[in-house]
């Protein structure tokens, strides 16, 4: 963030209004346009878009949610905050992400939703995905935290931007490890204008009547509540700042891409890792780019070794049913186990990608690495 952001949070902190407002409003037009979507609801994070997402699909207690358990622990949470059950389908070691031939074997009577992730910005199969919920009648939520630029290829030959949607619902972060941020802040796209509406009701104590309306009115108004709804309102600063970091998005995602490909180039042929796989129908925009290694014993000596170097590196996706989180009874594995998952939180390891990085630096990034794996 620069002058640009810092001038944008002025201009809405002296408009005098600071909550959600006009400046979300723009936003959402914006990010909609951005990313092709018919609607754009903005919320306080992409934990709470989900968590409205499910809430408006009907999930509550009794209910279960097939998900992967490899994905920060947000993405099994809100499913946890229903009332249902996650139960976890094991992921594709080369992408990450769900493997859509053990979501069948997951569905069961009390299933009323697939919670799919595009992990570390990497598409995940959605039009595999979404086949399957279409023979057993469920809705499709994208956990699109990651994936802000991200594409893929439609079956027109055209490539679409995560969020179109292309399932039910997709949810975005704003976080500042995300390529757009808002210090915060999350996003829900859909193509359903009932949903919409569903969304921007449950994000605002399930107040009948927008704040906007209710202070440009010329008669006494007053709301009502018909429903439960939460405290996940955007703030017009952060909305404000989104705006100005939109406009660099495509930028953004243009040099991610060409700092991945030389990640790649250097790594690729090195026994002793794996690049990260890209399919041919899809285009990450490089949240992350995480190696993984080929001998499990070496994730936490190598990013030592990198960290002693001055070079931070992190693990990849952790697992939500590793944690103290999840006793057994509050989740449940699908056929066929989690091995997958739990090998890629042994291995993978996230290295320094940023659009500000410079090649002399990459370099530097890359000789560490070859010296790490060697050691």
């Amino acid at each position: 963030m620069g002058e640009e952001e810092a001038a944008a949070a002025r201009r809405a902190i002296l408009s005098g209004w600071v909550t959600q407002g006009p400046e979300v409003a723009a936003f959402e037009r914006e990010f909609a346009e951005a990313v092709g979507a018919s609607h754009a609801c903005a919320v306080s994070s992409c934990t709470t878009a989900m968590h409205v997402a499910l809430v408006a699909l009907g999930v509550g207690p009794g209910h279960e949610v097939v998900t992967v358990s490899h994905s920060f622990i947000a993405t099994a949470n809100v499913v946890r905050y229903c009332g249902a059950t996650p139960v976890f389908v094991d992921v594709e070691p080369e992408t990450c992400n769900i493997n859509p031939t053990l979501i069948e074997a997951a569905i069961s009577p009390v299933t009323r939703a697939i919670l799919c992730v595009h992990q570390l910005g990497m598409p995940c199969d959605l039009r595999a995905v979404r086949a399957i919920a279409a023979r057993h009648g469920l809705p499709v939520v994208e956990d699109a935290a990651c994936a802000v630029g991200s594409e893929v290829l439609s079956e027109t030959g055209a490539w679409e931007r995560i969020g179109l949607p292309h399932a039910d619902i997709a949810c975005f972060s704003f976080h500042p490890r995300k390529l757009l941020s808002t210090g915060d802040g999350g996003m829900l796209t859909t193509a359903d204008p009932a949903l919409d509406a569903r969304f921007r009701l449950l994000r605002q104590h399930g107040m009948d009547v927008p704040d906007t309306v209710r202070h440009a009115a010329s008669t006494v108004v007053t709301e009502s509540y018909p429903t439960l709804g939460y405290n996940y309102r955007m703030t017009d600063i952060q909305a404000a700042i989104g705006r100005v970091q939109l406009t660099r998005l495509s930028a953004i995602v243009e040099r991610r891409r060409l700092l991945a490909a030389r990640y790649a180039r250097a790594f690729t042929g090195v026994s002793a890792l794996t690049v990260p796989h890209e399919p041919s129908w899809a285009r990450s925009n490089w949240q992350s780019y995480a190696i993984r290694l080929t001998d499990p014993t070496r994730q936490r000596p190598v990013m030592q070794h990198l960290l002693d170097a001055g070079i931070a590196t992190r693990r990849g996706a952790m697992n939500a049913h590793c944690e103290g989180a999840y006793p057994a009874g509050a989740w449940r594995a699908a056929p066929g186990g989690l091995a997958v998952s739990e090998h890629l939180q042994d291995t993978t390891v996230v290295l320094p990608l940023f659009h500000a990085l410079d090649e002399a630096r990459q370099d530097q990034v890359i000789a560490s690495v070859m010296k790490a794996v060697e050691a």
